[in-house]
């Protein structure tokens, strides 16, 4: 039995397929090439059914990641869980839809969704917004708007208008003497309202400025607030176009008012919290909400299970049991989980199964190193030294049995586009390893890496001509799996994926892992 064990996530790294835009391998990274050509190591599937999701066509990313790694098992989640929900028709059961709906059926008001369009499965997916019109005016609700935010990042940099156009022909088929169905405001995931962990309070507050109040530059429909910023800023990408309000004579379509109803339809947590917040809070500081209006919030999930957040939601989130967290708390251990504020909940609440508390206050011990407030291509290196400090002063103080971080870099930075930044930030991450495998020798902890999903791995791609452009969004790519440690381990043969991770770690401590849990990978 290891006595202490060092998790380290190198978020967003992950094996190319294509060798097109890899970051990875374009980067010196002489730590990682030798622990894979001399430790025992793997490749985990961390997309698609192995993380909970509906196909493997569909990515993995830092949240459904991080819930298997912590938890070692394998959940419906996100998309998955919405379309089941959808599917059933039992979201349209939920007691939130019926508040919502009813609501606008009785005062004859407007319904409002708020959420990013495409069809990234990350988030959110179009065809939910599509489907939940459809319901809304089979239901007797008269007015719907559509608050739209450009993703460019979980899709291709520049399609925004593709799901504008779908957005606008469902609209368009749904449209009577009955029913009226507009978009009402919008703007890039990056500029407005999808902030986390409260890094910037600002762009919430523009969105709730955008969304509720109405106010912003005017356009009379999306597609030429689009091509306006395009031809206005040379280079720009979906998720950073500014925001903008559909007008008519003047005045905004969409403004938010006393008695309509809102409907936040992003079904991931991290960047839905704050804007739930500014609607359910009625003590609120972040920012000056103006008058709030009187309205009925739901959102597509609760994203924050501990903290009741929002409270209607439309679809129950998987109730997530027996994480390593939990084992390890059971067994007396002491933990210590540490990332920079982009990551830090998902080493806390994600990999806790979506839970805010801690098992234990006494045997769990939190830190949240606060991210730079700069695109992170231009400090690519973000904050990972100081994450190997506050790894390094943990391992040494001797006090933890198991510690995880998480360097953020791959993802942050490959999320911005920019593949030299990138480079460097994979660069980083190597140097931090540098940093911990040298003190971890010294102080005998087996070091386990990998990664919640990839990206920087991929950051460019081939278009439907043939064409490269820019990649932003998460590959479908494999992860590395590498074991670092004085001890000799042997792993199986097969295919596994972020779920088997859990039950490998307890078999390093030489814990018996839960029943419920996938298989370790060691022999």
């Amino acid at each position: 039995m290891d006595k202490k064990v060092l998790l380290v996530v190198m978020d967003g790294i992950g094996f190319s397929k294509t060798g097109i835009g890899d970051a990875v391998s374009a980067a010196n990274t002489p730590v990682l090439d030798k622990l894979l050509k001399e430790c025992p190591n793997t490749r985990l599937n961390a997309h698609g059914c192995a993380v909970g999701l509906p196909s493997d066509d569909d990515m993995g990313n830092s949240e459904v990641g991080h819930n298997a790694l912590g938890c070692g098992q394998v959940y419906s989640q996100g998309a998955k869980l919405v379309n089941e929900s959808i599917e059933s028709g039992k979201i349209y059961q939920s007691t939130a839809w019926k508040e919502v709906a009813g609501n606008c059926i009785e005062k004859n008001s407007t319904l409002h969704f708020i959420g990013l369009l495409s069809d990234g499965n990350v988030h959110s997916n179009i065809s939910h917004l599509i489907e939940m019109l459809k319901q809304a005016k089979a239901e007797g609700v008269k007015s719907v708007r559509a608050h739209i935010l450009l993703d460019g990042r979980d899709v291709p940099a520049t399609s925004a208008l593709q799901f504008v156009d779908q957005l606008e022909n469902a609209l368009n088929d749904l449209n009577d003497g009955e029913f009226c169905g507009k978009i009402a405001s919008g703007g890039g995931r990056m500029v407005i309202t999808m902030d986390r962990y409260e890094a910037n309070w600002n762009m919430v507050k523009l969105g709730w400025d955008t969304h509720v109040k109405g106010i912003g530059r005017q356009f009379e429909n999306a597609t030429a607030a689009i091509e306006t910023y395009r031809a206005e800023n040379d280079g720009i990408i979906d998720q950073d176009l500014p925001p903008f309000v559909i007008a008519e004579n003047g005045e905004p379509v969409g403004a938010i008012k006393d008695g309509d109803s809102v409907v936040l339809f992003n079904f991931r947590g991290d960047r839905a919290i704050e804007l739930s917040m500014a609607f359910d809070n009625e003590e609120f500081n972040y920012f000056d909400r103006g008058a709030k209006p009187d309205v009925v919030y739901a959102g597509m999930l609760q994203y924050d299970g501990d903290l009741k957040l929002p409270e209607r939601f439309l679809v129950n989130p998987p109730e997530i049991k027996d994480t390593l967290s939990e084992l390890l708390v059971s067994k007396g251990m002491n933990q210590f989980a540490v990332s920079e504020t982009q990551k830090y909940g998902h080493v806390t609440y994600f990999w806790n199964g979506n839970k805010s508390d801690k098992f234990s206050e006494e045997l769990e011990t939190y830190m949240e190193i606060p991210s730079d407030k700069v695109s992170f291509d231009e400090r690519p290196w973000m904050k990972s030294a100081e994450v190997t400090d506050a790894v390094i002063e943990a391992m040494e103080s001797g006090k933890y049995d198991f510690i995880r971080c998480n360097y953020p870099n791959g993802d942050m930075v490959g999320h911005t586009g920019n593949l030299d930044a990138t480079i460097t930030a994979v660069e980083a991450v190597d140097l931090g390893l540098a940093r911990v495998l040298k003190v971890a020798d010294k102080c005998g902890v087996t070091v386990v890496i990998t990664a919640d999903h990839g990206n920087a791995d991929e950051m460019l791609e081939k278009n439907k001509k043939g064409n490269i452009e820019v990649r932003t969004a998460h590959s479908l790519n494999a992860v590395p799996f590498i074991i670092y440690s004085k001890n000799s381990y042997e792993l199986k043969d097969g295919e596994f994926g972020l779920a088997n991770v859990a039950p490998t770690v307890a078999t390093i401590f030489g814990i018996e892992p839960y029943q419920s849990w996938e298989e370790s990978m060691i022999k």
